[in-house]
């Protein structure tokens, strides 16, 4: 089913152009001053202007627009905030946090972005492309990185520090 004016034909697949993505999943929007409660699942992309209490699931992408908020988990291949996202974010591919976002919770992601005077509390796993599972199905086997070895440190005692210079 398409939305905001575009025509189904005859296949029932919506047009390309406005209201389709490229993957045929379609586009979602959660329109500014709009509020949602209750999970939000799509086979396409969705953006949010509004408000959404709930998980969103999205297997292309979740678009949080300037003056949108999520309060709830995501699950999604790519996800762009540009406004307020109170949960974890679980992508497989991306996470893009612009300047001027807000995130308060962890992200689990293979590839990371955060602009300058965005701003993320929470901890970030990065995962393997071939250990990601697809959006909403089974998030579940997303599995971190080993953590490298750690550094040593003035407190290690096979630490010993270099003296440069005389």
């Amino acid at each position: 089913m398409a939305l905001f004016g575009s025509k189904m034909v005859a296949d029932g697949a919506a047009p390309a152009g406005r209201g389709a993505s490229p993957a045929g999943g379609g586009l979602s929007i959660i329109g500014g001053g709009m509020s949602v409660r209750g999970d939000i699942d799509t086979a396409g992309v969705i953006k949010v202007e509004g408000r959404v209490e709930g998980q969103v699931i999205a297997k292309a992408q979740v678009l949080v627009s300037k003056g949108g908020m999520v309060h709830g988990d995501i699950e999604t291949r790519e996800a762009i905030v540009g406004g307020t996202v109170r949960g974890a974010i679980r992508a497989l591919d991306r996470v893009e946090i612009q300047a001027g976002a807000t995130v308060l919770g962890d992200i689990t992601t293979r590839r990371i972005s955060v602009a300058e005077g965005g701003t993320l509390n929470g901890q970030i796993r990065m995962v393997e492309a071939e250990s990601a599972a697809e959006p909403g199905r089974a998030a579940g086997r997303l599995e971190p990185r080993p953590a490298p070895a750690p550094i040593p440190g003035p407190e290690d005692k096979t630490f010993v520090p270099r003296r440069y210079g005389p």
